[in-house]
C-alpha cells in the first residue's frame, strides 16, 4: 500500500463502521422501545440496524418503519434515542481490533477528529471509554446543527483551520460527503459499506492507518 506520510495534518474519522461497530446494542435498545409501543410490526435486528449505518438519525426512522405516521415516528426516534444512549453509556460499542494502540500513535503525529450523522450525545459517549480521554480534539454529528455530513466536515476544517485534513469512512455515504467537502477519503472496508471510486487509500483493518499515515 502506498504511503500518505506527511500528506496531511489532521485525520477526521466516521464512528459506526470505522472507529467502532455498536449495532447489537443499538439493536437491543430500540427493540426495547418496541416493546413499549404498539405500532412496530417487526422485531428490531443487528441486521435493520447495520442496514441504515450512516444515514442520518432522521432518515433512519423513515427507511426503516415507511409505514408510521408522522407522529408514531417521532415519538419511536425520541424514546429510542433515549434507550440508545443509556444502553451504550452501560455497554459501549465493540472496538475494532488495535483501535487505542493506533489512535495513540495516530494522535502523535495528527490531529484527530470525529465527524458522524449520529444524534448529539452519540459522540461523547463513545469518547467516554477508557483511554480515549484527549486524543480528539474535537468532533461534529448530525444532532448539533441538521445538517449533512460534508457540511459538517467542511465546518470542523474551518472551525481548527486544518490545512490538509483526510477522513476516514466506510460507506459510500462518507465518501460522498468528502468529495463534497473537497477532503480526501480513505476507506474502511472492515466496515459497513462498498466504495470503489478514487479514495486515496482503503485499509482492511484499522491498523494499517499507523503505517500508512
Amino acid at each position: 500500500m502506498d504511503t500518505l506520510k506527511n500528506k496531511y495534518d489532521s485525520i477526521i474519522f466516521d464512528l459506526d463502521g470505522t472507529l467502532w461497530d455498536s449495532t447489537a446494542n443499538v439493536a437491543e435498545a430500540w427493540q426495547a422501545v418496541k416493546q413499549q409501543v404498539n405500532y412496530i410490526k417487526d422485531d428490531v435486528t443487528v441486521a435493520h440496524v447495520a442496514s441504515i449505518v450512516g444515514l442520518t438519525y432522521d432518515a433512519i426512522f423513515e427507511k426503516l418503519f415507511p409505514y408510521l405516521t408522522t407522529e408514531q415516528r417521532n415519538e419511536f426516534k425520541g424514546l429510542a434515542a433515549i434507550s440508545e444512549l443509556e444502553t451504550l453509556n452501560r455497554t459501549g460499542g465493540i472496538w475494532y481490533p488495535y483501535l487505542l494502540e493506533t489512535l495513540k500513535d495516530l494522535a502523535t503525529r495528527y490531529k484527530l477528529f470525529i465527524v458522524s450523522n449520529c444524534q448529539s450525545g452519540y459522540i461523547e459517549t463513545f469518547l467516554k471509554m477508557d483511554g480515549l480521554d484527549g486524543l480528539f480534539i474535537g468532533h461534529q454529528c448530525y444532532g448539533t446543527k441538521t445538517q449533512p455530513k460534508w457540511q459538517n466536515i467542511v465546518d470542523v476544517v474551518n472551525d481548527y483551520d486544518l490545512k490538509a485534513p483526510v477522513y476516514v469512512g466506510d460507506t459510500m455515504g462518507d465518501y460522498e460527503a468528502s468529495v463534497k467537502a473537497g477532503v480526501p477519503f480513505i476507506f474502511a472496508a472492515y466496515g459497513f459499506g462498498v466504495v470503489k471510486e478514487d479514495q486515496v487509500a482503503t485499509i482492511n483493518e484499522f491498523v494499517e492507518l499507523k503505517n500508512i499515515l
